[in-house]
Parts: structure tokens; sequence; C-alpha cells
């Protein structure tokens, strides 16, 4: 049952063309609507390879986000997100600085990180690869995200939620991020790999 399909440049969703014809999963339908992500219990990260030997990792304290969701016709389902670069967090103050200058995210110029979604495919289960646009700095390239829907649940204070994890990996050269130094012992500071990892929870609102 796959949740996203296409949309257009702007937020709604609306799909390019009609998806084929399948019967509406009831209980997949009523999960139909708006949806809020809850930053208090969802986290955007990542980690990167530092000096050859181990992974730094951190994440995103401060996003905002939200998925549309239709049941009934997957295609015209949809999300958006945007991270607020100067929450950057790997628990090292002066790393943290450095990541929000100009040598890589340029806080100050480029606030905001947004990733819009274009389409989905089923892998099989609960499991779905999500394709989208990540806007980092000025660049805008295609991004695929691997997801595991968790399930919805009503909490204890009356909130219809949905879950979802997933990752993803990217080269940060692609968006501009290739700020680096040589070790003495060859090889770099940084790897340009990165993976994204995501851990969302989000409150149904409409």
């Amino acid at each position: 049952m796959g949740l996203f399909g296409r949309k257009n440049s702007g937020d709604t969703a609306t799909p390019e063309s009609p998806a084929p014809a399948t019967p509406a999963d009831p209980a997949l339908a009523a999960l139909s609507g708006t949806y809020t992500v809850d930053p208090a219990h969802s986290s955007i990260g990542f980690s990167v390879r530092h000096a050859m030997v181990t992974n730094v990792r951190g994440s995103f304290t401060e996003h905002e986000g939200t998925l549309t969701l239709d049941g009934a016709n997957p295609a015209a389902s949809a999300a958006a997100i945007d991270v607020k670069i100067a929450s950057v967090d790997t628990g090292i103050a002066d790393r943290d600085a450095h990541l929000r200058s100009g040598d890589f995210f340029d806080a100050e110029r480029f606030p905001l990180m947004r990733f819009r979604s274009t389409g989905a495919s089923a892998l099989g289960g609960d499991t779905y690869r999500i394709t989208g646009d990540l806007t980092i700095k000025d660049v805008t390239r295609p991004l695929t995200i691997d997801l595991e829907f968790n399930g919805a649940a009503t909490d204890p204070y009356g909130n219809e939620r949905v879950g979802f994890e997933g990752s993803a990996e990217i080269l940060r050269s692609d968006w501009g991020l290739t700020w680096n130094a040589a070790l003495e012992t060859g090889g770099v500071m940084v790897s340009d790999k990165v993976k994204l990892t995501f851990d969302i929870s989000a409150i149904k609102s409409a």
C-alpha cells in the first residue's frame, strides 16, 4: 500500500497521471488526511566517516513538515519537510559552528534544507521507496529514501498518529558541500558519502 506519490512543484500534491485502479484497502483509506510532523517525537539525523576510521553522528533538532495521505488513491499523497540548518547538533559546539559556516552549509545565507516528494514505489510489505527533490544551499537534486511504514495509532491525548522510519545515502559534493582536509597518513578528514536517517511521527490535523 503505497502512501506517497506524484506532486507538483508546489506543496499541494496532484498526480501527473492517474494511477492504475486498485481496490481500496479500508484500513489504509482510514488514514487519509493531512498530518503535521511532530518534532518532539521525530528525528532527522546523519552520519559521516571522520578521519577514515570512525563515524560522526548528528541531527537537526528543528524541523517541520506535512504529510498528505490519500489511502483511497495513494498516488495523490505527498510529503514536504523543511529543516533549519542552524539547528545542526553533533554534540561538539566548535564542530557545529564549522558546519554552519561557509565551509559547509552557510546557514546565514541558506537557512533551510528542503525536501519535496515526487513519487513512490512499493518494495513489499510495509517498505517503500520515496523519491523527491532535496535542496541544500542553492542546489536541488533528486533524493531516494527507503522508508518503512511503522503503523498508525491513537495516543493517550486523542491524537491520530502515523510513523515512518527510513534512510538514504548521498554524496555531499553533489550539493556543493566539498570542504575537506588531507590526512598525513593518506585519505581525507571527512568522507563524501553521508547517511541520512529519518524517524517520523506525524499527527493528523485534517
